[in-house]
């Protein structure tokens, strides 16, 4: 119900006060805040509310460290390991995906990144957020415990920038260390495509050609790197 808002208005030709001027000001005011439809602007913040508060609304977003289903939902989509663990090989993933995308390239999935993958939006029933100051582990096979000596790690850079998903153009080369299929099964890799191998294992794969053959299955990068 609309409440009625009175204002003594003085007679006609008197010279009104400035106590009348202000309150015909604030009735103006009040009218306006009242009318059907009227709503205050937020700032474009999917997080926040009014005066910054969180709302229950408020978008839930994906980061390094998380953990739960919406993370192993969001790995199906970028073609990772969906093992549940937000760590650096989905980070890396989803930095590559954003660029690839002309988004900020952040590595934080956000209404902006979880639209163009095409996602619905993610529960907070459905994910797991590390406390401000837990160490965040390695998760999604991302973090190699394999000690690399320099020229390997090196020769990784020169082949793939470092990504155990890299593909070459003709797509002969794969994963980390660009190995070709028939290089990958002699040294013993695990499964048919070693892009599609965790990072470890594509690390000790590649330890286990380098104490082999040195530097020759990699020519062009091997020759380059530091002995």
């Amino acid at each position: 119900m609309r409440r009625k808002i009175v204002v003594a208005v003085p007679p006609v030709g008197r010279k009104p006060s400035r106590l009348h001027v202000g309150l015909l000001s604030l009735a103006a005011s009040v009218a306006l805040s009242a009318a059907p439809g009227a709503a205050p602007a937020f700032a474009d913040d999917p997080t926040a509310g009014a005066g910054g508060v969180a709302t229950a609304s408020a978008e839930v977003t994906l980061r390094k460290g998380d953990r739960g289903r919406a993370v192993r939902r969001l790995q199906r989509k970028l073609g990772v390991p969906a093992d549940g663990v937000f760590g650096p090989q989905t980070a890396r993933a989803v930095r590559r995906f954003q660029r690839r995308n002309g988004l900020t390239a952040d590595g934080i999935v956000g209404p902006m990144t979880r639209g163009k993958l095409g996602l619905a939006r993610f529960s907070s029933a459905d994910v797991r957020h590390p406390p401000a100051d837990a160490p965040v582990d390695g998760g999604d096979g991302g973090d190699s415990k394999v000690k690399l000596p320099r020229v390997l790690r090196e020769i990784a850079q020169c082949e793939s920038g470092g990504d155990p998903r890299a593909v070459s153009s003709n797509g002969l080369y794969r994963g980390k260390f660009q190995f070709s299929r028939s290089t990958w099964k002699a040294v013993g890799g695990r499964g048919a495509d070693p892009a599609n191998a965790s990072e470890a294992h594509q690390d000790r794969m590649a330890l286990r050609l380098y104490r082999q053959q040195g530097v020759a299955p990699w020519p062009a990068c091997g020759s380059q790197a530091t002995s």
